[in-house]
């Protein structure tokens, strides 16, 4: 991950496959931004967050990971229109229509790509 002018290696990133956002996981997110503190201050151009974390850190980071499988687009779609019309049943239960709002515009674009991605291997 380049952050600024520092190239940093080893950093557990949460990705989401529908709008592209990539963030540091929040499991090493504190070791991150001291990290690039003092890589920053220093000028120095490539850091690695490894050595700066330990296997409990590890441990709860792939924890939270979802397990996708590699190489099937149609799973992965499948699996976060699952997971969130899952979040939209809590969200109508906590009577949060920000979140429902939120919901509903990622279920539209989870299901304009899968169903691209069923037009596209369908030929």
């Amino acid at each position: 991950m380049r952050q600024g002018s520092t190239l940093v290696h080893n950093v557990p990133l949460l990705y989401c496959p529908v709008c592209h956002q990539v963030e540091v996981h929040h499991a090493v997110k504190e070791e991150f931004e001291l990290l690039m503190e003092y890589a920053q201050g220093d000028r120095a151009r490539e850091v690695n967050l490894k050595e700066y974390i330990d296997d409990s850190m590890i441990a709860e980071w792939k924890e939270c990971c979802t397990s996708f499988q590699q190489g099937q687009p149609e799973s992965v779609l499948r699996e976060q229109i699952d997971m969130a019309l899952d979040l939209m049943g809590v969200a109508k239960q906590m009577q949060d229509k920000e979140w429902e709002r939120a919901l509903k515009s990622r279920l539209q674009v989870l299901g304009d790509r899968f169903k691209r991605y069923q037009k596209t291997n369908a030929q």
